[in-house]
């Protein structure tokens, strides 16, 4: 249980450090926390690492944000999936969106932490965080 909740704290912040590269605006941060291979799954489509990091070419996706109801599941002593919720503000709007999100973490051969699959559903008729 202790390497379960050592590993979720792990994978949480990395995950964290993802959201922080969208506020940031940091493609070089977001890239170095994706595999090679990452597929996103997204309401709009299937999107690459190049399309994930590509979001940032202009500069910040988002203004704020905040993650919560963090559940963890160890599928290997490599590999980890958080499924949590994330409420966040666009960069330029003031309606607050909120998505559930399944992101799976695989440690690399360097080890490494890296994000290779991530899932977004969004929710609708939420009240702002």
């Amino acid at each position: 249980m202790k390497i379960e909740n050592d590993l979720k704290a792990k994978v949480a912040a990395l995950e964290g450090r993802v959201w922080t590269a969208l506020l940031k605006g940091d493609s070089a941060a977001d890239a170095a926390l994706l595999t090679g291979d990452f597929l996103g799954v997204y309401p709009s489509g299937f999107g690459s690492k190049a399309d994930h990091v590509g979001q940032l070419a202009e500069g910040p996706t988002i203004a704020d944000f905040r993650l919560s109801e963090m559940t963890f599941r160890a599928v290997s002593a490599d590999g980890g999936l958080l499924v949590y919720r994330a409420d966040y503000l666009r960069v330029g709007s003031t309606d607050w969106e909120a998505m559930l999100i399944s992101s799976l973490w695989q440690r690399a051969t360097d080890g490494e932490w890296r994000n290779s699959f991530s899932q977004d559903t969004p929710l609708t008729d939420v009240p702002d965080p």
